[in-house]
């Protein structure tokens, strides 16, 4: 079982800033993907800020979304000092 997103906030860089409901957070690189299949339809900055936590995941207006497990397995987790 691996945590639901709890938060998440786009950023310019299409990286995504996600919090998890287990404490943890950390960043989500969206660029390698956006040139493949439906993540194409978030490749304009307009279309992939309209990301919102659905559920234990993530997803878009546009009606991409993603497996929380992609989610949590791809995140850089941050380090707290």
């Amino acid at each position: 079982m691996y945590p639901s997103v709890s938060k998440v906030v786009p950023n310019e860089d299409f990286t995504l800033a996600i919090v998890f409901d287990n404490g943890e957070d950390g960043i989500l690189n969206m660029k390698p993907y956006l040139s493949f299949g439906v993540f194409q339809r978030i490749r304009e900055y307009e279309h992939f800020k309209r990301v919102r936590v659905a559920f234990d995941t993530i997803e878009w207006d546009s009606g991409v979304d993603l497996d929380p497990e992609f989610v949590y397995g791809k995140c850089k987790m941050k380090t707290h000092a």
